[in-house]
């Protein structure tokens, strides 16, 4: 059964000295998140960007499609900490992603764990809707 998922925005302005905000989401789990262009050209403009939005997406996707292998492997995580960082470029785009994982996963090996970490980052639906990024990079540290 095929899932929708709605996020509405509005925008005022043009892109330079305009700014928008994230009205709602189908879920109603967020909303009200300022956005404009300093947001994603400059560090600290306290509003979000579409960049950080994809890097909460693609963090949480993986997560998800980690834990479902590792739990179909026999090995569900006790923990799993993901971040996903997206290098903007104006100009270029989304020219990078660094995702990094540290996972406590009782009675896995290293080897195991990396695996199933690049499988993951291979086959997460987030990744996929992503392979136009010209570098996806996967950090896996399995911790004890």
């Amino acid at each position: 059964m095929a899932t929708n998922r709605t996020a509405e925005v509005t925008w005022h302005g043009d892109l330079m000295s305009g700014s928008g905000r994230v009205d709602s989401v189908t879920s109603g789990a967020i909303g009200a998140l300022d956005v404009d262009w300093h947001a994603r050209s400059e560090d600290g403009a306290a509003k979000t960007s579409p960049e950080e939005l994809i890097a909460a997406a693609h963090a949480a996707c993986f997560s998800m499609a980690l834990s479902n292998g590792l739990g179909q492997a026999g090995h569900a995580p006790e923990e799993m900490k993901t971040s996903a960082t997206v290098t903007f470029q104006p100009g270029e785009g989304i020219t990078k992603i660094a995702l990094a994982v540290a996972g406590k996963v009782p009675g896995m090996d290293d080897g195991a764990f990396q695996e199933a970490a690049k499988t993951a980052k291979e086959n997460c639906p987030v990744s996929k809707a992503l392979a136009s990024v010209p570098e996806i990079s996967l950090s896996a540290r399995l911790e004890s």
